[in-house]
């Protein structure tokens, strides 16, 4: 091959690559920003699909949120009320220290006549003179009285539940202070009939006093709770 000829095909060829680079280029121009616009409508369309998601997700938040506070108040407020339940079902049964206006009643046998003491019954009598009277909580030399307690004659000592005691014998009783005290100084009532029998007797009111709660095992061997 001549010079010349190899010269004429080496222009052919580089104009032959030229027309396809050109042609190249112009398609690859277009095929990018095809590819791009549609990409950008695509990509706006995502953005807004997921910013309406983000939308409902924050309002799911909110909501679960308001009822995770709703269930957390709830909660407080029935732990409160059951133990609030709690505090008056053992205030009720005594077994909790209380504290509040009522009387103080002394009850000693008399030094000038020995053959003279205080019985098992007179210090039943005055507790239920007391509870008629509306006396809240009572107690007998520290012991809190409930439904279960007994008072009872061992020997020459008095049991209060299950303690030996002797004079004298201090009842303190929670309640109104002047109805406890009349109840029991009424005429021809509890003080009248202890003084005939040579008891000494005292009665006096307090704004406040203090009395313990039952300090004993509760055991129920036989009773049992009712269900429903």
């Amino acid at each position: 091959m001549t010079k010349k000829s190899m010269n004429i095909s080496i222009a052919i060829i580089t104009m032959i690559l030229g027309v396809m680079l050109a042609i190249q280029f112009r398609t690859n121009r277009y095929l990018e920003q095809g590819v791009t616009a549609d990409r950008a409508q695509e990509m706006v369309a995502e953005l807004s699909r997921l910013e309406s998601d983000n939308r409902k997700f924050d309002k799911e938040i909110d909501d679960l949120t308001y009822k995770l506070e709703q269930a957390r108040k709830g909660q407080t407020q029935a732990r409160d009320a059951i133990l609030d339940e709690l505090k008056k079902a053992k205030m009720s049964a005594g077994l909790t220290s209380v504290t509040g206006p009522g009387i103080e009643v002394v009850l000693d046998n008399p030094d000038s006549s020995p053959g003279i003491f205080i019985r098992d019954e007179y210090l039943l009598k005055i507790a239920n003179e007391l509870k008629g009277a509306g006396a809240e909580a009572i107690s007998v030399n520290g012991q809190r009285l409930i439904a279960t307690s007994e008072i009872r004659l061992a020997g020459s000592f008095i049991n209060i539940n299950l303690d030996r005691t002797e004079p004298p014998f201090q009842i303190l009783a929670i309640g109104n202070p002047e109805k406890l005290k009349s109840s029991l100084e009424i005429s021809g009532g509890l003080v009248d009939y202890f003084k005939e029998l040579g008891i000494a007797v005292k009665t006096q009111t307090h704004s406040s006093i203090t009395i313990p709660g039952y300090n004993k095992d509760l055991r129920y061997d036989y009773a049992k709770a009712v269900k429903g």
